[in-house]
C-alpha cells in the first residue's frame, strides 16, 4: 500500500499527455513532440515552413474520435452502416428510389459536364452520381470535423499511424498549395474530404482541374468532384462499356462455397452451368468472355450477383460489398427505375464479437486465412460453408445461430 501514492503521481504526466485531462493544449507534450517531428517529412514534400507553423500552431488532438488506440482507454469503434445494418435496411428500396429520382434530375442538370467526364475517363454518369449520393447525400451531409485535426490525431494515436501520417502531410500539402482554406477543409470522422469523400493523398493523385483555375475543387464544384471520382475509378481499372454486375438466379443445389472472388469463370461459362440473368438484362456478346465471380451477399436470404471486373473496381472506393451493391443498384435505378428482381429478407445479424469468435474457430480449423474483423465478407461466408460441409450441417454459408452454437460446443 505504501507504493500506491507515488505510483499514481507518476501516472499523472502520462495521463495529461494522452488525454489532456482538461488541461490546455500545450500540456499535451507527447502530441506536441510528435507534431514537431513531422517537419522534416513536410519539408521534403515541399511544404513551406510558414504553412507548417501556421496550420499546426495550437493544433490539439481529438481523443473522442473513433478507432483510436490509446493505452488503457477502451477503443471507440467507427460505425459504418455497411457492417451494422442488414442488407434489407441498408439497401432500402424507398431510400434508393428517392435518390434515383433526384439523380435523374441532376443527370439532366449536369448533362454536358457528365458527358465530357465520361469521354475522358470512360465512367458512366450514373455511377458517379450514385457515389456522390452514397458518400454525402448529393452534398447534403454535413462534414463538421476539422480534417487536419482528425488526421493528426489518427496519425498520433490511431490504429493505422503510418497511413494517417501520410494523409496528414498530404493535407498540409493541399493547404500549402492553396487549394482550400483550413476553414473549408472539413471532413468525416475518418478524414475524408469533399463531395465524394477523398482522402488527401487521393485528392493529390486524382484531382481534376476542369476549369483551369489551378485547383481541383472537390468541395463545391460538382463536375470537378465527379471528375476526380472518375479519375480514381479509371486508374483502378474501370472497363468502359461493361456493367458493374448482373443480378442472377443460381441453379438449385448451387454450392455456396463457390460464391467468392477466387472462383471465376467467363460469364458465358456461368450461364452454361445454369446461372440465369434475373432482371431481363442482356449480356452483350463482347462481355461473354469476361471473367466474373458469384456473390451471395445475404446467403439464401437475398439476391445473387454475377460480378465482373467493374464490381471490384468499385470496391476500391469502399471495400464493403453492401456499399458496392448500393452504388451499382442506385446507378441502375437512375437509368432505369427497376427494383431488384428478388427482394431482401429482413434477417438478424450475428454480433461482431460472435463473428470474430467464428472467424477464430474457422482459422484454427484451417478454413479461413484472412483478417479477424468480425465482418461476414465473402471469404468468411465461403469458409463457413466449408465448415458446414465438414461437420454435416445444412449448407448455406451463412453465420447463423446454429453454426455459432455448434462451434461453441467445440465444433
Amino acid at each position: 500500500m505504501r507504493f500506491r501514492l507515488p505510483f499514481l503521481v507518476a501516472l499523472i504526466p502520462l495521463a495529461l499527455a494522452l488525454f489532456g485531462a482538461g488541461a490546455p493544449a500545450h500540456a499535451d507534450a507527447g502530441f506536441d513532440r510528435w507534431l514537431a517531428a513531422q517537419w522534416p517529412a513536410a519539408q521534403a514534400m515541399g511544404i513551406s515552413r510558414a504553412t507548417f507553423d501556421r496550420e499546426t500552431r495550437g493544433l490539439e488532438p481529438d481523443y473522442a474520435l473513433p478507432e483510436l488506440a490509446i493505452p488503457g482507454k477502451p477503443q471507440k469503434p467507427g460505425v459504418q452502416a455497411e457492417f451494422v445494418q442488414t442488407p434489407a435496411a441498408y439497401l432500402s428500396d424507398k431510400a434508393i428510389g428517392s435518390y434515383a429520382a433526384r439523380g435523374r434530375k441532376l443527370a439532366g442538370q449536369y448533362r454536358g459536364e457528365l458527358a465530357a467526364i465520361e469521354r475522358q475517363f470512360g465512367v458512366p454518369p450514373s455511377i458517379l452520381l450514385a457515389i456522390w449520393a452514397r458518400e454525402t447525400s448529393y452534398g447534403g451531409a454535413k462534414l463538421n470535423y476539422d480534417a487536419l485535426r482528425v488526421l493528426a490525431t489518427q496519425a498520433y494515436v490511431g490504429r493505422r499511424k503510418e497511413t494517417f501520417e501520410a494523409e496528414f502531410l498530404a493535407a498540409l500539402k493541399i493547404l500549402d498549395e492553396g487549394h482550400v482554406t483550413r476553414a473549408q477543409m472539413k471532413s468525416s470522422w475518418a478524414g475524408a474530404l469533399g463531395l465524394t469523400q477523398f482522402m488527401p493523398t487521393g485528392y493529390l493523385k486524382y484531382g481534376v482541374d476542369l476549369d483551369g483555375d489551378g485547383t481541383a475543387n472537390i468541395w463545391t464544384s460538382v463536375p470537378e468532384a465527379l471528375a476526380a471520382t472518375a479519375s480514381l475509378l479509371r486508374e483502378a481499372g474501370w472497363q468502359p462499356g461493361r456493367r458493374w454486375a448482373y443480378e442472377v438466379i443460381v441453379p438449385v443445389g448451387f454450392d455456396c462455397t463457390r460464391a467468392e472472388p477466387g472462383v471465376t469463370l467467363s460469364i458465358a461459362d456461368w450461364l452454361k452451368r445454369g446461372v440465369r440473368i434475373a432482371d431481363g438484362r442482356r449480356v452483350p456478346p463482347a462481355a461473354m468472355k469476361d471473367e466474373a465471380s458469384i456473390i451471395l451477399p445475404a446467403g439464401p436470404y437475398g439476391p445473387a450477383f454475377l460480378t465482373p471486373a467493374n464490381y471490384f473496381v468499385l470496391k476500391d472506393y469502399n471495400f464493403a460489398d453492401l456499399y458496392v451493391l448500393y452504388v451499382g443498384h442506385l446507378a441502375d435505378r437512375i437509368e432505369d427505375d427497376r427494383p431488384f428482381a428478388r427482394g431482401w429478407s429482413d434477417i438478424a445479424l450475428v454480433k461482431t464479437r460472435d463473428l470474430e469468435f467464428m472467424q477464430q474457430v474457422l482459422t484454427r480449423k484451417g478454413f479461413y486465412a484472412e483478417k479477424i474483423d468480425g465482418k461476414a465478407g465473402m471469404k468468411t461466408r465461403a469458409a463457413l460453408g466449408a465448415y458446414q460441409k465438414a461437420n454435416g450441417l445444412p449448407l448455406d454459408c451463412w453465420p447463423d445461430a446454429q453454426v455459432l452454437e455448434h462451434m461453441r460446443r467445440g465444433g
